[in-house]
């Protein structure tokens, strides 16, 4: 039993746990969680009522960031999650909003901005404490690289979110956008999660899946079906995907999550959304069963997203 006194099947809701159980930074926590980056696309009133869409699915873990529509999901998370909902809020810093700038955000790699980011999260959040925070780098694509005085040592990085964690402004340390030697240097300072971009169709960084496997670090792919920008393929569009999903009467995207949730017990899925039909669907992938040989057929399907540079 939880100290909810509820199931470790169940949410704090009572809802069974979409996807079934995962653990995040020491914490058993719904295997499908919800990234909430999506939510600046509706108004405040409809994104409260998707979220508290999410926690009745029996989802207990929410991804998001100060830069998600400059503070407005976080204050969104803020007037919609309770509580008693036991809910694991998972933010990241190393990037800032710059809604005047050309993109919707600046990198803000150096230590005092990253601290002023974690303040602004737990200001805009109404929390304490955030209780994972991911650093997010810039060692991998697609995304913005560093340049110039935001080219900052990952020691001196790592310094200031431990200090950070040991002043009780965050419980866990994650990182974001990192390779394989960015998260052996940094285990010692205890990593909770990784996220990179990854999918069917993009698993380059499948040594670094096994390495976060073998020391018990959770793995939370973002863009979990490509394509989220021009150049990068879609799982969707994938014919053995196509296959699946028609073989099952359920959508390829249903397919492409259920197939990560089946590669690895580590991986927590934070699909996003900003309509309820689509929320619905993906809290459903985490009941397919795929079985052997169409799980064989997925795994053939080539990887070739690539490297890509935005911005």
């Amino acid at each position: 039993m939880t100290a909810t006194g509820k199931s470790s099947e169940t949410t704090a809701s009572g809802a069974p746990r979409a996807g079934g159980r995962g653990t995040l930074a020491g914490r058993t926590v719904s295997r499908i969680g919800y990234g909430a980056m999506q939510l600046e696309r509706n108004d405040r009133a409809d994104a409260v009522a998707i979220l508290r869409r999410v926690v009745e699915l029996g989802v207990d873990h929410l991804d998001t960031a100060q830069f998600y529509g400059n503070g407005f999901v976080n204050s969104v998370i803020r007037a919609a999650i309770r509580g008693e909902d036991d809910v694991v809020i998972v933010s990241k810093v190393g990037a800032d909003p710059d809604p005047d700038g050309p993109g919707p955000l600046r990198l803000a790699q150096r230590p005092e901005q990253l601290r002023a980011s974690v303040e602004n999260n737990l200001a805009s959040l109404g929390l304490e404490q955030i209780p994972v925070v991911n650093l997010r780098r810039t060692d991998t694509g697609p995304g913005l690289r560093a340049e110039g005085d935001q080219v900052v040592p990952l020691d001196d990085q790592l310094a200031v979110m431990t200090a950070l964690r040991d002043e009780g402004k965050i419980g866990a340390i994650g990182l974001s956008a990192v390779s394989v030697d960015t998260l052996r240097r940094a285990l010692p300072a205890g990593i909770a999660c990784v996220q990179n971009a990854y999918s069917l169709v993009a698993r380059d960084d499948e040594k670094l899946l096994g390495l976060c496997l073998a020391e018990g670090v959770a793995w939370m792919p973002f863009f979990p079906l490509g394509g989220a920008f021009p150049g990068l393929p879609k799982v969707t569009e994938e014919p053995a995907v196509v296959a699946a999903a028609k073989s099952l009467g359920v959508t390829p995207s249903q397919i492409g999550l259920a197939w990560l949730l089946h590669h690895a017990p580590n991986v927590l899925l934070i699909p996003g959304t900003s309509n309820r039909r689509h929320l619905e669907e993906n809290i459903a992938a985490g009941a397919l069963d795929l079985d052997k040989e169409m799980l064989a057929e997925l795994d053939a399907v080539p990887t070739r997203a690539g490297d890509i540079v935005l911005g």
